[in-house]
């Protein structure tokens, strides 16, 4: 990962342009072409530096509820337990933890009992009955936002 490429990570992870063609957009901002521009973000992407590229909701803002979620799972267990989870299209990312709640995860339904019953799928489906549901109270959402 060059300079440029860290120019461009930085400009797209917190302002990704919208408009018709905002790969030129940052193109003509950095001096570059936008075949460039899209090469490199490719690239970047192939070597699994960029995860995705989209927009972040506000889940209650648009009707919907969100939780955090653990899971007690059986080290022999993790992959499966982690493929039934990712069915699940209200899921958006899950993660290993070192900890006796090891693997961990976001739920995003239309309401509260939707997860719950979700969640109860996911421990008959799995075995694993241990699943802490843990919504948030209270918000205090911070900009992550990674300095190259």
């Amino acid at each position: 990962m060059d300079d440029t490429d860290k120019t461009i990570l930085n400009r797209i992870q917190s302002n990704f342009p919208i408009t018709s063609r905002p790969y030129r957009t940052i193109a003509e901002e950095l001096n570059l072409s936008e075949a460039e521009v899209v090469e490199r973000v490719g690239r970047l992407k192939d070597q699994g530096i960029i995860r995705r590229i989209g927009a972040n909701f506000v889940p209650g803002k648009l009707g919907f509820v969100s939780t955090l979620c653990a899971a007690k799972v059986p080290e022999d267990k993790i992959r499966m337990f982690a493929d039934i989870v990712n069915r699940y299209p209200g899921v958006t990312h899950n993660y290993r933890r070192d900890n006796a709640f090891n693997v961990w995860f976001t739920f995003i339904a239309q309401s509260s009992a939707e997860i719950e019953s979700n969640l109860n799928q996911i421990a008959e489906e799995s075995g694993v009955s241990e699943i802490l549901n843990l919504p948030a109270s209270k918000m205090y959402k911070i900009k992550a936002h990674f300095d190259l």
